[in-house]
């Protein structure tokens, strides 16, 4: 990645987290270069208490094109993990392959699961991951409705799956696969009952999580985040 002096972009992210979909699109249109990534402790609002200051929210991702400023000389940021992959290919790339063009027949498709990676299959999972992870104990009813929900919502994708695609879209990689591989990848990482929600998936919904997974992308993601955020702990271990 860019040191802070050189970059054209800055992504705040946690190891894992839903920024990932962010850095996994850098890699993947080989923008990685060009951005200071910046891997906290999660949640950093907690461990990294500076970070309210770039985002007042506190959550992650928060990316900034740092080309672009706002009336108080403070670059624009983006919350939303995955627009600002829509905004890469949009901005950045628009010949890359990795984007839809409008009039592509499956432009509609293609919207409707990058929205659908975050809006219905990552929002439940949250809940999960809260009320498992972070408070134990406190809304057990929440963590089994929501594991099924989720798990029920896989439905219109174990469908498309089905029939033996590689991709969700236009016969190609694109960032709707960035997008809802994520949410497959965070269904392995989160448990109920002693048992992944991953256990749970369908046959061609789990070798598609493994496909997408075993990209160069993805894989050089992993690398950069892992470097990242021993940077960070090296760094603030001084402080």
């Amino acid at each position: 990645m860019a040191s802070g002096g050189g970059s054209l972009f800055r992504l705040w992210h946690c190891t894992y987290a839903r920024s990932f979909r962010c850095l996994w699109t850098l890699t993947e249109l080989g923008l990685d270069r060009q951005c200071e990534l910046i891997t906290m402790p999660f949640p950093p609002r907690v461990f990294h208490r500076k970070f309210l200051t770039a985002n007042v929210l506190g959550t992650i991702p928060y990316f900034e094109d740092l080309s672009l400023v706002d009336a108080s000389g403070k670059p624009r940021g983006m919350t939303e993990s995955c627009a600002v992959p829509l905004y890469l290919v949009t901005k950045y790339t628009p010949d890359s392959t990795l984007g839809m063009a409008v009039d592509e027949p499956e432009y509609p498709s293609y919207l409707n699961w990058i929205a659908h990676a975050d809006a219905t299959l990552t929002f439940p999972q949250t809940l999960v991951l809260r009320y498992t992870l972070q408070e134990p104990g406190a809304a057990d009813n929440v963590v089994q409705d929501y594991a099924r929900w989720y798990l029920a919502r896989l439905r219109m994708l174990n469908n498309t799956l089905a029939d033996g695609r590689d991709f969700l879209v236009g016969n190609r990689f694109t960032i709707a696969d960035i997008c809802i591989t994520y949410a497959l990848y965070l269904g392995r990482t989160l448990e109920v009952d002693g048992k992944a929600l991953s256990t749970s998936y369908k046959p061609q919904t789990t070798a598609y999580l493994e496909k997408m997974m075993a990209r160069p992308g993805w894989k050089r993601a992993e690398g950069l985040q892992e470097a990242s955020a021993q940077e960070f702990s090296s760094k603030h271990a001084k402080l």
